[in-house]
């Protein structure tokens, strides 16, 4: 048949495409491109001070990279490398025909996800990037899994890559917990009896580095900010957003406890309030002095009142909320992506930087800008092209198949998850449900097979 070679041959096909996307994509973003959080997190690598508005792990990887080439370079090449390692390790499931390959990994490189999210230095870009390696290394464990020493090898790269991604996320541990559980559904099929025992074994391996690794970061975390005060603006945020939709909204604990916030709240959030971000209740000077000065635990228990006595209005807040995160439809609030360096003066001046937008970030931006409004950019459009390859990856149930299914099922877990976290609907937010889709998508033509079925390549 036309474009069948032997498997091998087909890998080295492949292998030059992926090499040639890296090296281009690399070339074209190098030294890669800068927020304002970013260099708020490149400046703390460099002081080795981390704040705790932002996972410590993003500043101390930071840190390393500055110490050995200042600047943020050498981060976004190790984001590169990561997702180019994992797509050149999935060939190992590389078939004769390489035609469908080739096409969805050229596909795959030029979209904007590829060819410039991955040079933006973002914790996002990072989480998804472990947490595709981490389901990447299972595919890779089931199959080879009679290789014990193997096995165990990359079994231990899943749990060490999902820890990552669970440190660059506040709620990437989702993503460790759908590994645990997709470990032990490999393992039932592939050791009938030792599935429980390995998904156990790793959660706790991996719950355990994570703590570890938490703490260690602790060490040097600068006091102030962090989840208690994380918190606090979910809880205010959605009081803002009930008072929004229902001015009227009775605030029983505040107007005994803190009616001073009470009457500034009923005034200024309906006025500054938005289901798009949270950053438009900070223009309302009066509201953040009052919520500053109230107590944490007042909010919540405001909060809590919310929820037990007007479940309906909570729900609807956040089902607004969630439409602009999932959907954003207004891209173009949704800071889509960046190009160039861009950020405070004291902390450009602080670093030796400058600011950048020169030809080359001005052709990228058009190049991803040609994609706004279009199904490249909305993840509406790649969940559902996820629920059909998972609905593949069923079919065929093969046990590689389960680890990517559950990168799937990990990824749509945690874009659920901002039903109740979300704060803002930047699209780099849900990136890993994009680029799980993505990595599935060239999986499953390397081998498009549907027949075959339940039957496992080993080796």
């Amino acid at each position: 048949m036309p474009f069948r070679t032997k498997p091998a041959v087909s890998r080295i096909i492949l292998s030059l495409i992926l090499g040639s996307g890296f090296v281009f994509c690399l070339a074209i973003n190098w030294p890669g491109h800068l927020s304002y959080d970013s260099l708020m997190q490149l400046l703390e690598g460099r002081q080795g001070r981390y704040g705790n508005w932002h996972p410590a792990v993003m500043s101390w990887m930071l840190g390393i990279a500055d110490w050995a080439h200042p600047g943020a370079g050498l981060f976004t090449l190790f984001d590169q490398l990561l997702l180019f390692g994992t797509l050149s390790a999935l060939l190992a499931f590389a078939r004769g025909r390489f035609l469908a390959a080739g096409l969805v990994a050229v596909a795959l490189i030029a979209l904007p996800q590829t060819v410039l999210y991955q040079a933006i230095v973002w914790k996002d870009v990072l989480f998804a990037d472990a947490a595709v390696a981490g389901f990447a290394a299972l595919a890779l464990a089931a199959r080879f899994w009679p290789r014990r020493g193997l096995r165990i090898g990359l079994i231990g790269m899943a749990v060490l890559f999902l820890v990552l991604a669970a440190l660059a996320r506040q709620n990437g541990i989702l993503m460790l917990l759908a590994g645990g559980v997709t470990l032990g559904l490999i393992a039932s099929r592939l050791n009938p009896g030792f599935g429980l025992r390995y998904g156990l074994l790793a959660l706790s391996g991996g719950v355990a580095a994570l703590v570890l690794a938490g703490f260690a970061l602790s060490l040097r975390s600068v006091p102030g900010g962090g989840t208690g005060q994380e918190i606090a603006q979910l809880q205010s945020f959605d009081l803002a957003g009930a008072l929004a939709a229902d001015p009227n909204l009775p605030l029983a604990v505040w107007d005994k406890k803190a009616p001073g916030l009470a009457r500034v709240m009923r005034r200024q959030a309906p006025l500054y309030y938005s289901p798009a971000r949270n950053d438009t209740l900070a223009r309302a000077a009066d509201l953040q002095d009052a919520l500053d000065n109230t107590a944490p635990h007042l909010i919540t228990a405001q909060w809590l009142d919310l929820i037990r006595h007007h479940t309906g209005l909570y729900l609807k807040v956040r089902a607004d909320v969630f439409w602009w995160t999932f959907f954003t439809p207004r891209i173009a609030a949704c800071v889509p992506f960046v190009v160039g360096v861009e950020g405070r003066p004291s902390d450009l001046k602080a670093l030796n930087m400058v600011r950048r937008f020169d030809g080359r970030d001005r052709a990228l931006d058009n190049y991803a800008t040609a994609f706004t409004g279009t199904p490249v950019f909305s993840h509406a459009a790649f969940a559902l092209v996820g629920v059909m390859l998972f609905g593949i990856l069923l079919w065929r149930r093969r046990a590689a198949d389960l680890a990517m299914a559950g990168l799937i099922a990990g990824a749509f877990l945690f874009t659920l998850s901002f039903f109740v976290l979300s704060l803002a609907c930047d699209y780099r937010y849900l990136y890993v449900l994009d680029l799980a889709v993505m990595v599935c998508g060239f999986y499953l033509a390397l081998d498009g097979r549907l027949s075959d079925t339940g039957r496992d390549q080993q080796s």
